[in-house]
């Protein structure tokens, strides 16, 4: 199997959705990975870090979505034109990311239509069996750190962030 991971396109995403260590376990695996090139850079992670990791890199977009049983990204991918992510991916490819189906119809219409599976990650369940796959309680820690964070710089006073028990 070929996982494809992917540089965010849209907005100001600094996320990857495969980080150099998860790459080497599926490499351990048994699995291909192929990232596109500079797909981490935005996250701390160089391509170098990739490749020491196992991984293929490839500079163009359109051959991650091509070549990938199942592509990896966290946000939705783009679909309506003959050049969108969906167009790119193979019929009977799966894709793993935040999609936001329940506010995206669309999205879900055209990934059916090129008979794409998809699982998205907000909807995986809050429960003990999935706790290993559950991704919002990670991004909601991190994103209430930087809350914290970004108010004690804007602050213009002292923060006490010490705390005792």
């Amino acid at each position: 199997m070929k996982v494809g991971v992917l540089k965010e396109a849209v907005g100001p995403e600094r996320r990857v959705a495969l980080v150099p260590e998860s790459v080497a376990k599926l490499a351990a695996d048994g699995m291909s990975v192929l990232v596109q090139s500079g797909a981490g850079l935005e996250a701390g992670f160089s391509d170098s870090q990739y490749t020491d990791a196992g991984a293929e890199l490839s500079a163009d977009r359109a051959t991650v979505l091509r070549e990938a049983d199942l592509v990896a990204m966290v946000g939705a991918p783009s679909f309506g034109s003959p050049d969108s992510d969906v167009e790119g991916m193979r019929t009977g490819a799966a894709l793993v990311g935040f999609l936001n189906p329940m506010q995206c119809r669309d999205l879900l219409e055209a990934l059916a239509e090129r008979q794409i599976t998809a699982f998205s990650m907000e909807l995986i369940p809050r429960i003990t069996r999935a706790q290993s796959m559950e991704a919002l309680s990670s991004q909601a820690t991190v994103a209430g750190y930087k809350a914290a964070l970004i108010a004690a710089t804007s602050l213009g006073k002292f923060f006490p962030m010490l705390m005792t028990a």
